[in-house]
């Protein structure tokens, strides 16, 4: 089955879940709403035609322009993505999944976005899961042990966010 055809059947299944896609680049991806990233996951890992039984990887990615004069210049809205690499072992495809998702949670500064967790899927999702959300402020839900994998518990902020900006000092130590 080749990426347009997943896509096709995808888009039968789960109609306006699935809102964008591309199929002509290095790795094929499909945009999916954050609100059916569990449904459409466990279906691509458990229909047999599919059996993406491979989580690769889960990214995230931060869309802002901190420059406010560069800002005006962009054509999108600030916003998050994350990505899934997913791969078949058995039917020897792939597929990327993005879920864009706002900063902020609710447009509240602070509040992180949230989505679910896929770490009952794919039990390697845990520790990419933990990373994201050490990095890049993304809370998932469902997830079995949600916290930092990086940096400290107790560190300020998400590092990988592009208006982090890094403490003076962290305990007394200069960071700088």
């Amino acid at each position: 089955m080749n990426a347009t055809e997943i896509i096709d059947r995808l888009k039968q299944r789960f109609g306006d879940r699935i809102l964008r896609s591309d199929t002509d680049c290095l790795d094929p991806w499909l945009e999916i709403a954050a609100d059916g990233l569990h449904e459409i996951c466990r279906f691509l890992r458990d229909d047999p035609d599919m059996r993406f039984d491979y989580l690769h990887c889960v990214s995230g990615v931060d869309y802002v322009e901190p420059d406010p004069k560069k800002a005006k210049k962009t054509d999108w809205q600030p916003h998050l993505e994350l990505l899934y690499h997913l791969s078949s072992m058995q039917h020897r495809h792939r597929i990327v999944l993005r879920v864009v998702l706002p900063r902020w949670r609710d447009g509240v500064h602070g509040r992180l976005p949230e989505v679910s967790s896929v770490a009952d899927l794919w039990p390697t999702a845990n520790w990419h899961e933990r990373e994201v959300y050490d990095l890049c402020g993304v809370a998932f839900a469902g997830h079995p042990d949600l916290r930092r994998i990086l940096c400290p518990e107790d560190w300020v902020g998400h590092p990988l966010r592009k208006d982090y900006e890094t403490p003076q000092e962290y305990h007394g130590i200069r960071v700088k």
